[in-house]
Formats: C-alpha cells, sequence, structure tokens
C-alpha cells in the first residue's frame, strides 16, 4: 500500500444518519413531499450543489446560499455534539501512519466542515491532503476527486487504496483502477451485494481490518472500454451502457461518432483522424481530455493504437487492465478479421467483444483460460482457434468436449447451444475466441450479457 484516501461520512466518522436526518429535515420544513426519496436521489451530489439543486427545482429558500448556510449551521452542531468515529478506526489509522502511509481525504463535504468534523475527534492531523469533489468539477458517480487526491499523494492508482462506505464511490474508485475497502455498516442501508461486486474487500468496520492482509491482495484493475469505428456502429444505448460500467473510454477515430451518438465523453481520442467525420472529431476534440493524434501513413490499425493508448494508461496508473472493445466488428469483413488479430495479439488481457448481437471473450493460458456462462441456458455459442494450437473443454452444453484440439479457424466450435445454467470453457492451450449470441430482447435494448468484463 502506497498510499490511502478516505471518504469521511459514513466512512471514518459514523454521521450518515446525521446527514440524512439533517437533510430530509431541511426539506420537510420547507414543506416537500417525500422528502427522503428526493434525499437519496441527490445523495451524490456534494452539498452545494445538493443546495442548489433543491432550490432550483423544488423551489424552496430564498436562495441556494441561505439554504447552503442553514444545512451548514445543521450539520456543523451534530458534527461537533453527538457524531463519533467508527470503532477502531483512529488504531487504524495510527496503524497506517506508523508504516509510512500518506493519506488524503476525498469527500462530497466541503473542507471547512471536514476540518470542523475531523478536529472535534482528533482526526485531522492524519491527512496531509483534504480534496473536495465540488473542486474537481464532477461528483463521485466519477473517480476525479479520488484521482486528484492520488495526484497530490504523489502515489500510483494501483497501489493507492479507497476507503468507502458510498456505493457509487465504491463503484467508480474500483472503475478507476483502485483497490477499495467498502465500509459497510449495519445502519446505513447500503446494498450488500452491490459492494462485494465492486469492492476488493468489504468490512464492516475497522477492528481486525489488517494493512498487510491487503497488501497481500495486490494492485487494483482499471475498466478500459474501446470504441472502435466499423461502418455498423454499435447502438447507443449498448455504448453507454458499457461505458457506465469503464474507468477510461478510449476512441479510435471514427469510434468518436459512436460515442457522441450515445451521449458518452472520450477520456482519449486515438488515431489519425481520417474517418470519424468533421463533426465528430470537433466534438471529440472539445470533450476529450486527451488527443493521441498519429500520421495516417502508418502500420498499426487505429484500434491497436487504442488498446496500447489503454495499455499505456493502466501501467501509468500502476494498475492492471481489463479491456472490453465495441462498435469494431460490423460492416466490413476485412476490418473484422483484422479485429480478430488486435485481440489475439492482447489475448494477456482476456479481452471482450461486445456487439448488439453478441458478447465474445477472447480467452488463452497467459490471460484468462476460462469462462462460467451463468443463466444463459438456450443461447447459441461457439468457439473459435485463433492459433493453431488451441485446446479446449466445453461444459454444461449440447456438444460437449474434453481437452479437444481445434484447428484454426475451423468450424468445428460453431453453433452450440448452452443447456445448463452454468456451463463453461476452458482454454488449455492456444488463443480461441468464445462467442455468445444475445437474444432479441437483448439486442433491442442494449441490455449486458452476464461477465461482459473479463
Amino acid at each position: 500500500m502506497q498510499g490511502a484516501i478516505f471518504d469521511c461520512d459514513g466512512t471514518l466518522l459514523d454521521s450518515m444518519p446525521m446527514w440524512t436526518q439533517s437533510c430530509v429535515g431541511l426539506l420537510e420544513r420547507y414543506g416537500v413531499d417525500d422528502a427522503l426519496r428526493v434525499f437519496l436521489e441527490h445523495e451524490s451530489l456534494d452539498m452545494d450543489k445538493k443546495c442548489a439543486w433543491y432550490h432550483e427545482n423544488l423551489g424552496i429558500g430564498q436562495s441556494s446560499e441561505q439554504l447552503y448556510r442553514e444545512l451548514w449551521d445543521c450539520v456543523a452542531h451534530a458534527y461537533k455534539t453527538t457524531v463519533r468515529p467508527f470503532p477502531g478506526c483512529e488504531a487504524f489509522l495510527e496503524s497506517l501512519a506508523r508504516r509510512g502511509v500518506p493519506m488524503a481525504i476525498a469527500s462530497s463535504t466541503p473542507p471547512e466542515l471536514l476540518e470542523v468534523a475531523l478536529s472535534a475527534h482528533g482526526l485531522l492531523g492524519y491527512f496531509g491532503e483534504v480534496v473536495f469533489a465540488g473542486d474537481v468539477g464532477r461528483s463521485k458517480e466519477y473517480p476525479d476527486v479520488y484521482l486528484a487526491a492520488c495526484q497530490r499523494l504523489g502515489t500510483s492508482v494501483g497501489e493507492t487504496w479507497v476507503f468507502e462506505d458510498a456505493p457509487f464511490g465504491v463503484r467508480s474508485a474500483a472503475r478507476a483502477g483502485f483497490p477499495t475497502v467498502a465500509i459497510a455498516n449495519d445502519h446505513d442501508d447500503r446494498d450488500p451485494a452491490f459492494l462485494r461486486r465492486w469492492a476488493t474487500v468489504v468490512s464492516h468496520g475497522y477492528e481486525g481490518l489488517d494493512p498487510k492482509a491487503l497488501d497481500a491482495l495486490g494492485p487494483g484493475t482499471l475498466r478500459a472500454l474501446v470504441v472502435a469505428g466499423s461502418p455498423q456502429m454499435a447502438s447507443p444505448a449498448l455504448v453507454a451502457n458499457l461505458a457506465a460500467e469503464a474507468g477510461l473510454v478510449v476512441a479510435a477515430d471514427s469510434g468518436a461518432a459512436a460515442l457522441m451518438a450515445a451521449g458518452v465523453s472520450p477520456d482519449i481520442l486515438c488515431g489519425d483522424e481520417d474517418s470519424a467525420g468533421e463533426e465528430a472529431l470537433r466534438w471529440a476534440h472539445k470533450v476529450a481530455s486527451r488527443v493521441e493524434r498519429f500520421p495516417r501513413e502508418k502500420d498499426d490499425t487505429d484500434l491497436g493504437l487504442a488498446v496500447n493508448c489503454a495499455r499505456e494508461e493502466a501501467r501509468a496508473r500502476g494498475t492492471g487492465l481489463h479491456l472490453v472493445v465495441t462498435s469494431a466488428s460490423g460492416g466490413r469483413p476485412d476490418h473484422m478479421l483484422g479485429v480478430w488479430g488486435v485481440l489475439a495479439r492482447n489475448a494477456s488481457l482476456a479481452p471482450a467483444l461486445v456487439e448488439d448481437e453478441f458478447t465474445c471473450r477472447v480467452l488463452s493460458a497467459e490471460g484468462s483460460d476460462s469462462w462460467q456462462l451463468e443463466g444463459q441456458a438456450g443461447a447459441t455459442f461457439s468457439v473459435v482457434a485463433l492459433r493453431p494450437d488451441a485446446v479446449v473443454s466445453l461444459e454444461g452444453m449440447q456438444w460437449n468436449l474434453d481437452h479437444a484440439p481445434l484447428e484454426l479457424v475451423s468450424e468445428r466450435g460453431v453453433s452450440n447451444c448452452l443447456l445448463e445454467e452454468r456451463a463453461r470453457i476452458t482454454c488449455h492451450s492456444g488463443v480461441v475466441a468464445a462467442f455468445v449470441l444475445a437474444t432479441p430482447d437483448v439486442c433491442q435494448t442494449g441490455g449486458l450479457r452476464p461477465d461482459f468484463w473479463p
């Protein structure tokens, strides 16, 4: 563990009931119906944006500033009088300090209030940096505040642990490649299944939480989505759904058009910019955090360059990489063969290709060697060898195989059927592409098949 980033409310301090009571009480004083629902729907907003939303959309208070001051006074008093740290919290912070681990706060609570809260309980001195989500532009639905805190600490993302209680915070930090601890206390009504899905560790408190045990779990993993520019683009619904699960979105040249149609801003625009179209390029240059432009006379495809950009970003963050590609296989069979070449060369990343009509996972001994398929009985399944030394086993299907060799691009594994609710393919050697064809209802809605991320 190189560094540690802590949320405050609900993570260090047992203050979420206070925040709920304070915000709901504020709304109820102004006659807002179903105040608890309104609070929960906007919980991720930092305090000033929350008050601005209340004033502008509910029409309450003389101004957003007046609501902000009213809520401020209520919360500051509670921090000093009723809120307490979670048991074992200070001892855990002390154990990190003794190991020389630099620590930061990343919170949606204004820094002045955080100072009141942490000073009241003698915890402020543990933190060299305090980063406010409102200062970095976006809420904790996005990883910006954690990335900013990590930058200030001067540590790598993959070895900087994020401690959070908010499900949306755990998710966005994990997607960006941070290893995460979800603090799941027993009274904040957090969904334990959601936390288990996203967190590296779910803990019900700090007592018994051992920094050495966290060290043994290794670095986090960045989820990267590469959107390519095949002539038949993936549907906006699918692109938006995939991007919502990613911590990095890379547009491979005309993939910018697919992202623009989906209303998703790329983090990186990559390629020679010869096929995206002027409107999509203007838009992408405006919204992308970074542009990597290459000459048109080059050996690599835009997709290959985009995958390399994702690799470099993961390397810079000190994380592993989970790679998903979309909008890459429609309309041009020659391009499609090139796509399989790119995926085969990057088999160590266990890449997935997700389109409206199918999900494909590339399996290999050096990447991910198996795929457990659950809840998809009745779906069509195919496996195709991308290298001549492929050996596979299939279980739970109409035609099972046991350590069977597959010739390069042989038809032997095509058009099988998943019979059981739990089926599995294992690649013992070589590289294979394993396909599950989407059902019509999934194609129409842009829905996602299980396990689309490696």
